[in-house]
């Protein structure tokens, strides 16, 4: 989708859930949606174990996305950390609390974005070494 950046689509996705596994975020999830959606390539789902847990790994991302000046396009929730969205271009980034995500059932939503069938479940994305 959007080009202007350093990193290529698949090795900012790489870049951001490495950054995710760095503040230990859990739960990791990526959903390929590029085929269904005008926005974005991929959507990364994942928990923070409290508010402050979030909003470190939120701010991690933040800072590494500056530091290879990534165009961080939109960022919401950030103050309370409960659910903070982070827009950079062809990745989006949710960070849920765990009842939250469970809540408002975000993986089943972005498993129907991506074109998911019943049988086939999100993968747990752990970042490759």
């Amino acid at each position: 989708m959007n080009k202007e950046n350093n990193l290529a689509d698949n090795a900012k996705l790489e870049a951001v859930l490495t950054w995710l596994a760095e503040k230990q975020a859990e739960n990791i999830r990526v959903y390929d949606v590029g085929k269904n959606s005008a926005y974005t390539d991929f959507i990364v789902v994942c928990e923070g174990t409290a508010d402050l847990h979030n909003k470190a790994i939120a701010n991690h991302v933040l800072d590494m996305a500056k530091e290879h000046k990534l165009l961080v396009l939109s960022k919401a929730g950030l103050e309370f950390g409960v659910w903070v969205l982070l827009d950079i271009s062809d990745v989006v980034i949710h960070i849920f609390l765990p009842e939250k995500r469970e809540y408002y059932k975000i993986d089943e939503f972005f498993s129907e974005l991506a074109g998911l069938s019943d049988k086939e479940k999100p993968h747990d994305q752990a970042p490759t070494a």
